[in-house]
């Protein structure tokens, strides 16, 4: 259990204690046993506070005591949880069985454990600060090995790297004076160093500059031993042995001073190596340069923030092959006896190579992984439960990582976006690659994970017992007792199609997530059959099964804290709003409308509620939920699409907290949105055409708009957001044949979208847009031209132009002319005829 894990319990149990807006709250059962939690809680914070928070959290000795607590706050978990459940079982599902039917809460052995800890760390406390004048926890570094032969590996195979050599080659020995830093960064065992080496050892490299020196850093550092490599490869082996440090770096700083050098620092993991660094090379204004390589992007950020930082890829498959014949049939194999029978045993054995590491891969691969900060580990090992070169969206894999209770509490920051912060480490750190980004404001949307960073998930998991995959299982009636203890949690995860046997043997009140990812219409009925026995599931995913309704028993499983299904039949059952642990529901149907019921707002921890129609669906229609009234407001941060029904006043009254709405509108009533003041995201949309007066909040960054027939002069309101970042206006969003901006400034828009809109003539002006990175104009069929002025935008990187008249593109490209001819090659123009 994490820090993260053991914070959303003591989140739990404050619910237990002080909240009264679910009636499952006011239990006899549960007001009964608050005393308790009162006094679980408090032992939870006081420990947490000494062990995580407070400065005796560095001592050696803690480690041990942290573990011990940590599985006994899991195992409290496990035994308020199955409390929990029964007291909901008894009131609200079918017949429990007798292990889960104890009316009572005994936690008596797990406060003696909090206690045997507490005591201990007492005592640790106190002899730490009888001897604070004595170094016991002191550790010297590791020695490194940071030698290496100036020529290079003679044998060193090149495939693939030309144009990366190239790109980096120019770079060095390009005519800017002032030291710079290049960096070459890529995840573990990419080829950073083997390009490097090629560079290194280039002719006009070893021409231009004087110098040339290569240390390895690593992950130990050791100032000292890069000092004294750095002086024996410009001066030969040196007598250095009775040198401090501040006479090596004095005789590095003279040797290094008014040469022309390059200095190749490969490896280096940690920010505070390049701080010390750095000091040791003089600016001498002479061209001289620095080559580092690094897993860590934010180690190359920091070193030159402006400076080429050259992220490393994959082979394609035609210099993959490449490879494999050089490296393999011209080395490995060359003197073998390729027989048949040779060439069967290699295609069975190949996967098993690369798995049983017999190249060192995995455990080079392994040091990204044990340099992960514990808050990341977890997160990361989730990845290992997706199926080969399986893209995951990065909004579904958050909403997962929350649910699970892998993301630490930040201060007032939700949860949801300090976990995006988590993704953006796990991409610097090369361990997660993009697939997908946003058109609009360039963010992350979809993801996907190298084979060998998967294998290595698998391993770290298997080695956890962390993740189940149902396809390497072996299903028998022992697989259960092999697992784990029953409080430790572990992950299921469906690949593949007729599995049904597992859900019989698995250790069901240990696994805390299923997720299936395959069209597994077997599945269902397994799921009806088993499900009411994963009494403390947290995460359950069936987009890909078709099911007719929801699943006997789902109404028992209290701890869900994600639900997406995939549902064909009518309705949106109430009993579904008791499971008052609920953060992240996404409603997937071919039905047009969902009506919620009234206790919908029973569900205090929703933050999420989304609908879809299922894939083959999706871009025909849209999809919403009908809300006819609410008892109370909820605590919603996204709603994916809402209709408000006669019993609902306005937005205010139902999502206070609203960051993202996608809402539709019926009437020319006003549209009031101002009040909402945590707004960021919204997309409206009128089905009957002219709408009232709009007001917009000022945090809003997005905001679409179809169907509205707002005239232009109400652009002003839209001018006046100083956070607005993206606008899009789709479908006669606004009417009239001209759009003038009036030298009026969006001062922070990056994007601008108008699609199928009746506009003849765009009057726009360079000083409206002083932020424009990209423009979109779709189907706006009387459109004339746009407006050489855009050009001037400083900002400006693409115009992108889709089914419009001729001399709309025509314009277009008199932009881009003129602004060759001013110098400006960075603007783009995309221009398609047709979809």
């Amino acid at each position: 259990m994490t820090y993260a894990g053991i914070q959303m319990f003591m989140e739990k149990l404050n619910q237990l204690i002080n909240c009264n807006d679910v009636p499952f709250f006011n239990h006899p059962d549960i007001i009964h046993e608050r005393p308790q939690f009162q006094l679980l809680y408090d032992e939870l914070g006081s420990m947490i506070q000494t062990l995580f928070i407070d400065q005796y959290q560095d001592l050696e000795k803690v480690s041990d005591l942290k573990k011990r607590f940590t599985e006994a706050a899991e195992e409290a978990q496990y035994i308020v949880n199955l409390f929990l459940y029964g007291v909901h079982i008894r009131n609200n599902g079918p017949s429990p069985t007798s292990e889960y039917l104890n009316p009572f809460l005994n936690l008596d052995n797990i406060l003696i454990s909090f206690n045997s800890v507490k005591v201990e760390l007492t005592r640790m406390i106190v002899d730490s600060m009888n001897m604070a004048e004595r170094t016991l926890y002191q550790s010297t570094p590791a020695p490194i090995s940071i030698s290496r032969n100036s020529q290079g590996s003679l044998d060193e195979i090149f495939v693939g790297l030309d144009r990366d050599a190239e790109l980096i080659r120019d770079k060095l020995v390009g005519d800017q004076k002032n030291l710079d830093v290049v960096s070459i960064v890529g995840m573990g065992v990419i080829g950073k160093t083997t390009l490097a080496t090629k560079v290194f050892n280039d002719g006009y490299v070893k021409y231009h500059f004087y110098v040339r020196v290569w240390v390895t850093v690593s992950q130990t550092y050791d100032k000292r031993a890069v000092l004294t490599q750095i002086l024996e490869s410009i001066c030969g082996q040196l007598d250095v042995q009775n040198a401090n440090d501040s006479r090596l770096r004095e005789l590095v700083h003279k040797n290094l001073m008014g040469n022309r050098y390059l200095i190749v620092i490969d490896d280096i993991w940690h920010i505070e190596a390049w701080d010390d660094l750095k000091v040791f090379f003089p600016h001498d204004n002479n061209g001289s340069r620095i080559l580092l390589t690094s897993r860590q992007t934010e180690v190359a950020k920091h070193a030159n923030s402006d400076g080429l930082i050259h992220h490393l890829g994959y082979l394609n498959k035609e210099k993959g092959w490449e490879l494999l014949c050089q490296k393999v049939f011209q080395g490995v194999l060359a003197k073998k006896s390729c027989s048949e029978e040779f060439w069967v045993e290699i295609a069975h054995r190949t996967s098993s190579y690369i798995v049983g590491d017999q190249n060192g891969c995995m455990e080079t691969l392994g040091l990204s992984y044990n340099h992960l900060p514990l808050h990341l580990r977890e997160c990361f090992l989730y990845l290992g439960g997706f199926r080969e070169d399986y893209m995951f969206e990065v909004q579904w894999l958050i909403w997962v990582w929350v649910a699970e209770g892998f993301i630490q509490q930040d201060g007032n920051r939700s949860l949801e976006d300090i976990a995006k912060g988590y993704m953006v480490d796990l991409i610097d750190r090369n361990l997660v690659m993009v697939a997908h980004r946003s058109s609009s404001n360039g963010g992350v949307k979809a993801c996907k994970v190298h084979d060998l960073i998967r294998e290595l998930c698998l391993e770290k998991a298997k080695q956890e017992k962390f993740i189940l995959q149902t396809e390497r299982l072996i299903l028998s009636p022992q697989f259960s007792n092999d697992i784990t203890q029953p409080y430790k949690p572990v992950r299921m995860f469906i690949n593949k199609e007729s599995i049904g046997p597992c859900f019989a043997y698995l250790s069901a009140k240990s696994c805390r997530s299923i997720v299936c990812f395959s069209d597994c219409r077997s599945l269902s009925n397994d799921i009806t059959k088993y499900l009411c026995s994963f009494v403390l599931l947290r995460v359950l995913d069936l987009q890909k099964c078709n099911l007719d309704d929801f699943p006997k028993g789902m109404e028992s499983l209290v701890h869900l804290r994600y639900l997406v299904i995939w549902k064909v039949s009518e309705g949106f059952p109430s009993s579904i709003c008791n499971l008052w642990n609920l953060r992240t529901l996404v409603y997937i149907t071919t039905n047009m409308c969902t009506s919620l019921p009234s206790n919908i707002s029973d569900l205090v921890n929703l933050r999420h509620l989304w609908s879809y129609l299922p894939l083959y669906f999706r871009g025909k229609f849209k999809k919403s939920f009908y809300l006819p009234s609410i008892e109370k407001p909820m605590n919603l941060q996204t709603i994916s699409g809402v209709e408000l029904g006669d019993g609902v006043d306005n937005f205010q009254n139902c999502f206070p907290y609203i960051k993202e709405l996608t809402c539709t509108t019926y009437s020319d009533e006003q549209n009031d949105f101002k009040s909402l003041t945590y707004l960021e995201i919204l997309k409206l949309t009128s089905f009957y055409g002219i709408v009232g007066r709009i007001t917009f909040p000022t945090t809003l960054k997005l905001l679409t708009l179809v169907g509205c027939y707002l005239p232009w002069s109400e652009m002003s309101i839209i001018q006046s957001l100083p956070n607005l970042q993206v606008l899009k206006l789709h479908r006669s969003a606004f009417e009239g044949n001209c759009w003038n901006t009036d030298e009026l400034e969006f001062p922070q828009l990056k994007f601008l979208s108008l699609m199928q809109l009746d506009i003849q003539l765009w009057e726009a002006y360079s000083t409206s847009f002083p932020c424009l990175r990209q423009l979109e104009i779709t189907k706006c069929s009387n459109l004339e031209e746009i407006s050489l002025e855009i050009g001037d935008i400083p900002t400006l990187e693409l115009i992108k132009i889709k089914v419009c008249r001729p001399s709309v593109g025509e314009s277009v490209r008199r932009i881009e002319q003129e602004q060759h001819e001013l110098g400006n090659f960075h603007l783009k123009i995309h221009i398609f005829e047709d979809y």
